[in-house]
């Protein structure tokens, strides 16, 4: 008898369903249409608001359809799932409008002439102009920062993890920790009081030495974590063999995370690239084209981005040559990051079937 009520006991129609694959877009749908709709009535005009309401919605929508379809235990998975989607984008939504903004204003002047031709004797409110002379400022002042500062942080980096031990090693650890946050501004004052030390004008090197200051932190804290990666049987095998630790260190560990020591070089010229506040305060900037970065005034992108901000009153043709000038510093970004992949793949250990 009894098991004739179990047998007549219906079963649930909900017992291992499982949302299809469109539900999170069906979800995602219905939130965005709701949370326009409950901003409209609340007033609410902002684009963000209206976003922030359906990320919201969303992630409510989506724990309480699939706890009810698929049980307490899928649904926090689907919420970690759903979470882990608004907060890529979140990310992703900021940096697509940074770049269609500067792409969709910058191409009203970029061009070869803007290229290859400077301000010359133009006034910021005309017409016309380039940004030639920035563009060789930028690469002498970044490339002689980083001369200074990849060597440095580099040796560093091989004290610290191949020899480093006591004292010494935990203070050069500590001011590495320090010069990491330091803001920019405060290196370029530092440079600058050394200048009004022995009486010295704005010129290009002076920018670089304070740029080699806020890199040098970044290639030692990118550079001590690739030598961390190399396998201490690498270095025991060497010095088994009679090899000394200098020539261990030169023959093995470096050119076994050289790729990744590349990369990090490129990312600190990369997060360089774009200071300001020391080149203003050290180069002063220069309409004109200065290929001696040792003598006189120089220009550089950021520089001229800002000074051409400033001067246009958001509009006119200085805030056009702003625009362009910030694509291209953004093309400059995107190309190193991309060779410093290059490098890391090309440098990357090949592996045999």
């Amino acid at each position: 008898m009894s098991n004739a009520v179990i047998a007549d006991k219906p079963r649930s129609t909900l017992q291992g369903a499982r949302l299809p694959k469109w539900a999170p877009y069906a979800i995602a749908a219905g939130s965005l249409a709701l949370g326009i709709g409950i901003s409209l009535g609340a007033g609410l005009h902002s684009n963000i608001q209206w976003g922030l309401i359906a990320a919201v919605l969303f992630v409510i929508g989506t724990y309480v359809i699939a706890a009810r379809v698929e049980g307490p235990r899928q649904a926090k998975d689907r919420i970690a799932t759903s979470l882990v989607w608004v907060a890529f984008l979140l990310a992703v939504i900021p940096l697509v409008s940074l770049v269609w903004s500067t792409i969709s204003r910058g191409t009203k002047v970029l061009d070869i002439y803007f290229l290859t031709h400077s301000m010359g004797l133009i006034a910021d409110s005309e017409p016309g102009g380039g940004i030639y002379h920035a563009i060789i400022g930028s690469l002498e002042q970044v490339g002689l920062a980083t001369v200074i500062a990849a060597p440095v942080g580099v040796l560093t980096a091989i004290y610290l993890v191949e020899y480093g031990r006591g004292n010494l090693a935990r203070a050069v650890t500590f001011f590495v920790d320090v010069m990491t946050g330091i803001p920019s501004i405060v290196a370029g004052l530092f440079i600058l009081s050394i200048m009004l030390m022995f009486e010295m004008q704005p010129f290009g090197f002076a920018g670089s030495m304070a740029l080699a200051i806020l890199m040098m932190p970044v290639v030692v804290r990118s550079t001590e974590e690739m030598l961390k990666l190399v396998p201490n049987e690498l270095r025991e095998a060497s010095l088994a063999l009679g090899v000394p630790k200098w020539r261990t260190i030169l023959k093995v560990v470096l050119p076994t995370s050289l790729g990744g020591i590349t990369t990090g070089i490129m990312l600190a010229v990369a997060r360089i690239a774009g200071e300001t506040a020391p080149v203003l305060l050290l180069v002063w900037g220069n309409s004109l084209i200065n290929s001696n970065p040792f003598e006189g005034a120089q220009q550089s992108l950021p520089l001229y981005i800002y000074q051409q901000y400033a001067n246009s009153a958001g509009s006119g043709a200085a805030y056009d040559r702003a625009w362009a000038a910030s694509l291209t510093l953004i093309a400059f970004v995107m190309i190193l990051n991309l060779v410093a992949r290059g490098i890391a793949r090309w440098k990357a250990p090949k592996t045999g079937r």
